[in-house]
């Protein structure tokens, strides 16, 4: 439903391998097999300004194939308590999210990946309550300094996966005290509710089963690109944007596992 192209576009597409549809495996299926699982465009080719130099980046946007009907059973299961699984839903099956590749990245040995999760406010406001954007815009520069590899946006991951109202009530929360987990908590939500799954899966492909080199200070995603099928060589800390704003977000993450050092 959500990755629709209309058929003649859609078969124009495929022939020329720009689109593709993949199965919980990773594997190529048809885009009318019943174990369609993803649909994957690209590359769009996407110049981008990295460290003062044009990069011509290979965006690959991706989608699950979510059906009407699906949606309408998570629908009414709401009425009856299953409000966590209608969550899931809206968060991994109706957003877009975006591997960009870096030239040579599908070839690559070991390419450093940055998995990066939607920050709105962090990444397109330039706010600094946390370190995502300067996060981002350094991932940009390690992976350009390093050869190659690629950044994969989540887009259904701001707040860790309450969405950006929840988020910004979280903020007035943290405000009075609350750390950024317990305020996520006090609204009835789960402290992160992030699904790597996806990522993993377009990597998997993408790469043939290749290991990369994770830029992230979150144990957790290692574990659950690993437990998806993407093998992780190593993971590299990424420390960026450190201020008077953040240490507070900052110290609630260290202190829930992150890869943090002491003495901000």
């Amino acid at each position: 439903m959500f990755s629709y192209v209309d058929s003649s576009i859609r078969e124009s597409l495929e022939k020329e391998e720009l689109m593709k549809t993949l199965d919980r495996d990773g594997a190529i299926v048809d885009s009318n097999n019943s174990d369609a699982y993803i649909s994957l465009l690209g590359p769009v080719p996407m110049p981008r300004l990295i460290g003062g130099e044009e990069v011509i980046l290979h965006w690959f946007p991706f989608v699950r194939r979510t059906e009407l009907s699906t949606v309408l059973d998570s629908a009414a299961g709401v009425a009856h308590g299953g409000e966590e699984a209608f969550r899931a839903l809206l968060n991994n099956s109706m957003l877009v999210n975006s591997v960009f590749a870096f030239p040579g990245f599908e070839d690559a040995q070991e390419p450093l990946v940055r998995v990066h999760s939607c920050c709105l406010t962090g990444d397109v406001f330039g706010s600094r309550r946390c370190d995502c954007g300067p996060q981002l815009d350094t991932a940009f520069e390690q992976i350009k300094a390093a050869g190659t590899g690629a950044v994969i946006y989540m887009s259904g991951h701001e707040g860790r996966g309450i969405g950006l109202w929840a988020k910004a009530i979280t903020y007035l929360l943290q405000d009075r005290g609350h750390d950024t987990y317990e305020a996520n908590s006090a609204l009835g939500l789960p402290e992160d509710s992030r699904d790597f799954s996806d990522a993993a899966l377009v990597m998997r492909f993408l790469l043939q089963g290749r290991p990369i080199q994770l830029l992230s200070n979150n144990p957790d995603k290692k574990v659950q690109l690993e437990e998806n099928g993407q093998p992780v060589s190593k993971q590299v800390s990424l420390i960026a944007g450190i201020c008077e704003h953040n240490k507070r977000y900052l110290e609630a993450k260290r202190d829930k596992g992150h890869k943090i050092a002491d003495g901000l």
